[in-house]
């Protein structure tokens, strides 16, 4: 399992009214429909909330960047709508009775978007790049050996069984590209990529703005439909609103949910909701004093009502949870977890090195009137514990940079999956080993690390489900994060643009999408 956005609240601007043609195992015609079917040419105007800074899938994980590797880059498996892994670039895969010999067979005439064929040797490339980089989301497989059997086999041997392994695949950071880079260096290469999605990038500046044209190669046939596609970066969730109802955008990701209403009211617009794989938490840094203490973080998860936070704040475009893994992800447990006590709050500050409170900052990016309500709610709560809370919002690269040098008390932010293993998420947030020490909080419980390597090599079944329900219910009693809710994939665009198709990890395509001229 993958895992994307430590950093990034990126809800994908989609009409979930429509299939997901993106996610089907055998691509076929857009879901949509109209008086003249879809219709080529056009420009896609998008309006995101941060700029993509690079295209090395193995390299990064937030959403500003994942989500245009994407559009770029391709895996050898995929995932639907319920999370079910399906076939991507190998048209079919086998696993041996061991489950330890993974075979997938390559799409026939799959080319890359410089025209050159996709072979088994190029997408071992890939993976051993990736094995050898490792980055914010390693494959954490055992894996023995990565072979070319032939021109469009390749072969994977596991060490030992690895239940996540498909799931892992699935994820952005193991797209296929060239062998050696198509000849280049990494530097130049990853400048100006060549992969097999249905966009290749034309123009992209760090600061700003990026541009795409339509991959001509692309092995869907015809698609995709339109002939360019600009993210075009609005960092204020307001001003991406009033520029979607000016026309200036065709679409927006990050919909304020307090402008759900506004939207949905307008004739122009259509909106709509997803599920995700999202959740918004509360993270606290453990290398604080105060938050080092378990009583504190226990009072704090008393003092919030989080059913309270999720109406105040989303406008019924989400739902309350007490766990990181949200329910559209297997094995999300029931867990008793500290909520909406003042009483109970008062006696686990009293029991902890602070009874009399404290002064702590909550970061926050600033643009998101979500994130703004919440922690105006959460500094209210704590009030009568005296835990006086100042609310410090960054602009979202300031906000990445501060929580990844622990140079933060508290913060709001989201854990978002890119695949639908439970083991994604369970490591991103719970393994003070891996690349984000337990999501930037630096937690550490030897129990949940021995229960995650055990849910790694149990086979699916109610063994691995008690495991990951152990695993949950520890993290609610420690509290190293307070998971507040899922919220809904909101979405939002003009009423000339049709066919987006929504993927529950929060991120859109637009091979399906096309431009009324």
């Amino acid at each position: 399992m993958t895992f994307r956005t430590a950093a990034a609240r990126a809800v994908a601007v989609i009409f979930a009214v429509f299939a997901l043609a993106a996610c089907t195992a055998s691509p076929g015609p857009s879901a949509t429909s109209s008086a003249t079917g879809p219709q080529k040419g056009g420009t896609i105007v998008y309006g995101r909330s941060a700029a993509v800074t690079s295209f090395d899938l193995n390299n990064e994980i937030t959403a500003n960047n994942a989500f245009a590797i994407d559009k770029v880059f391709e895996p050898l498996v995929s995932f639907d709508t319920e999370g079910k892994i399906i076939p991507w670039l190998a048209e079919k895969y086998t696993v041996s009775p061991d489950l330890l010999t993974y075979t997938f067979d390559l799409r026939p005439d799959l080319e890359f978007s410089d025209g050159t064929p996709v072979t088994a040797a190029d997408a071992r490339f890939s993976l051993e790049r990736h094995r050898k980089v490792q980055g914010p989301l390693p494959l954490q497989a055992p894996i023995r050996s990565i072979v070319a059997t032939d021109t469009h086999t390749l072969t994977i041997t596991l060490k030992s069984p690895y239940t996540p392994f498909l799931s892992e695949l699935s994820g952005f950071s193991n797209g296929i590209f060239p062998a050696d880079f198509g000849g280049r260096t990494e530097k130049d290469f990853f400048a100006k990529p060549i992969g097999t999605g249905p966009w290749v990038v034309q123009a992209w500046d760090p600061n700003g703005d990026t541009t795409f044209t339509a991959n001509p190669h692309y092995w869907q046939e015809g698609k995709p439909y339109a002939a360019s596609l600009i993210y075009k970066v609005v960092s204020d969730d307001t001003q991406r609103i009033q520029q979607l109802l000016a026309g200036q955008l065709a679409g927006i990701e990050d919909v304020a949910p307090a402008s759900l209403e506004q939207l949905q009211g307008n004739s122009a617009v259509s909106v709509a909701k997803l599920g995700s794989w999202a959740v918004e938490q509360v993270f606290f840094n453990t290398q604080n004093a105060h938050f080092a203490d378990r009583h504190v973080r226990r009072a704090i998860a008393y003092a919030i009502d989080r059913e309270g936070i999720t109406k105040a704040t989303t406008f019924g475009a989400a739902q309350t949870v007490h766990t990181l893994i949200p329910p559209t992800i297997q094995y999300s447990a029931d867990v008793q977890a500290l909520d909406n006590d003042p009483a109970a709050a008062q006696r686990e500050l009293a029991a902890s090195a602070y009874p009399d409170g404290f002064s702590a900052t909550l970061m926050i990016n600033s643009g998101d009137s979500a994130r703004a309500q919440e922690a105006q709610i959460i500094q209210a709560a704590l009030k009568p514990l005296h835990i006086d809370v100042k609310i410090e919002p960054l602009e979202l690269n300031s906000f990445r940079e501060r929580f990844k040098a622990f140079q933060y008390d508290f913060m709001i932010n989201s854990g978002q999956s890119d695949a639908p293993d439970p083991d994604g998420l369970i490591t991103f947030q719970a393994d003070p080993d891996g690349f984000s020490h337990s999501f930037w909080t630096h937690y550490t419980n030897p129990q949940v690390t021995k229960l995650m390597r055990q849910g790694r090599t149990t086979a699916d079944g109610p063994q691995r489900e008690q495991i990951y329900a152990e695993i949950q219910q520890i993290l609610a009693d420690d509290v190293p994060y307070i998971p507040l809710y899922n919220p809904d994939n909101v979405v939002a665009s003009g009423a000339s643009v049709h066919g987006l198709s929504p993927r529950i990890n929060g991120s859109v395509l637009f091979q399906d999408v096309w431009v009324q001229q």
